[in-house]
């Protein structure tokens, strides 16, 4: 019976500390949103970078510039005779 009693008591102390934990207030939640989306942000603007960078750097890219100033410099030529 005692047992019984213990149980019961350590149960309801529980759901009590349970019950006191405090939840984060609407404050909280805006200061982690805020950080969330500044995090977000960055992360986006480095991989933007990243993509960028290596789009400049890829064969492609480097071949059509060339095309494109050889095909400027072909118009430069037939316009200035």
């Amino acid at each position: 019976m005692r047992l019984y009693l213990a149980v019961a008591a350590l149960m309801l102390v529980l759901l009590a500390h349970a019950e006191a934990q405090e939840e984060p207030t609407i404050e909280q939640h805006f200061a982690t949103f805020q950080t969330k989306v500044m995090e977000l942000g960055k992360d986006l603007s480095e991989k933007a970078t990243a993509a960028f960078k290596k789009l400049e750097e890829s064969e492609f890219a480097t071949k059509t510039t060339t095309w494109f100033n050889e095909q400027m410099s072909k118009l430069k030529d037939a316009f200035s005779q």
